[in-house]
């Protein structure tokens, strides 16, 4: 039972080795580059090709039943869903079978407005402590989840 985390621009990568360690867990940080090889034994830093997308196809190649994938990117997170992996945006929210489709199309709505307007100011909200705080408490359980299960 892996945890892949999409590493470019997560928030999270030190909270992920901090509960991977304590569960014992095997952790792939995959990300272009630009990222400082951990020391722990758990973590294999995974340096992809530039590219599109590169990162999320080799995350979504060999995430499966059992494994715990951390991501921010939707179309990713529904191909990990779809194989069955355990998916966590970095605000700790799970993406499920149950709720990907409405996260796709909210996503997809949400470009199709700023195309429309390109004059269309601001970002997403910052990142929060409580934020942080929800996060960790979901890839608690999502890695007791995942031991539980025995995949």
């Amino acid at each position: 039972m892996p945890i892949y985390v999409d590493a470019d621009a997560c928030p999270v990568k030190a909270e992920v080795e901090r509960v991977g360690t304590r569960h014992g867990v095997r952790m792939f940080i995959v990300s272009n580059g630009g990222l400082r090889p951990s020391q722990n034994p758990l973590v294999e830093t995974v340096i992809v090709p530039d590219g599109p997308d590169v990162a999320d196809m080799w995350i979504a190649e060999r995430a499966g039943p059992g494994d715990v994938v951390i991501t921010g990117d939707i179309p990713l997170a529904a191909r990990c869903v779809e194989a069955g992996a355990q998916v966590l945006k970095h605000n700790g929210e799970a993406l499920t079978a149950a709720n990907i489709g409405n996260v796709l199309a909210t996503r997809d709505l949400m470009a199709d407005l700023r195309a429309a307007d390109p004059f269309r100011q601001g970002g997403g909200k910052g990142y929060t402590k409580a934020d942080r705080s929800r996060f960790l408490e979901a890839l608690e359980r999502a890695v007791r989840a995942a031991g539980r299960s025995g995949v």
